[in-house]
C-alpha cells in the first residue's frame, strides 16, 4: 500500500478534474445530467482508481486499477472533444485538456509496463 497523493501521475488526473470542472461551468444547463456530468465523473475517475489501487495489496491489483484509469481517461478524452464539436468548449480550453489527457495517458502507460515487467 502506498500513498497516491505522491504519484505524478496522481496529481495530474487531479489537476484534470479541478480543470474540467471549472471548464464545464458554462456548459447548457440542459446538458447537466448529460454531458456535463459525463465529463466530470470521468475525469474524476482517472484520480480516484490511481487512489483505489494504491489501496490494494498486490501489485496486480494496483496496475489493474490503473488500467481502469487509463480506459477512464480515454473516455475523459472523447467527452471533451465531443464538447469541443458541440462548441461547449473554446479552443484554449480543449487544448490545454487534451494536452494534459495526452500525458496523463502516457504516465499510466510507462507506469502499467513497469508494473508488468517488475512482476
Amino acid at each position: 500500500m502506498q500513498d497516491f497523493r505522491k504519484l505524478a501521475v496522481w496529481e495530474k488526473a487531479h489537476q484534470l478534474t479541478l480543470s474540467t470542472y471549472k471548464a464545464t461551468i458554462t456548459f447548457p444547463k440542459e446538458e447537466m445530467y448529460g454531458l456535463t456530468s459525463q465529463v466530470r465523473r470521468s475525469a474524476a475517475s482517472i484520480p480516484a482508481n490511481i487512489a483505489e489501487g494504491c489501496g490494494r495489496d498486490s501489485t496486480g491489483d494496483f496496475r489493474r486499477f490503473l488500467e481502469i484509469a487509463m480506459g477512464s481517461a480515454s473516455e475523459t478524452e472523447y467527452h471533451i472533444l465531443l464538447a469541443h464539436d458541440l462548441e461547449y468548449l473554446n479552443i484554449d480550453d480543449y487544448q490545454a485538456l487534451s494536452k494534459a489527457i495526452i500525458e496523463i495517458k502516457r504516465m499510466l502507460a510507462v507506469l502499467i509496463r513497469k508494473l508488468k515487467t517488475d512482476n
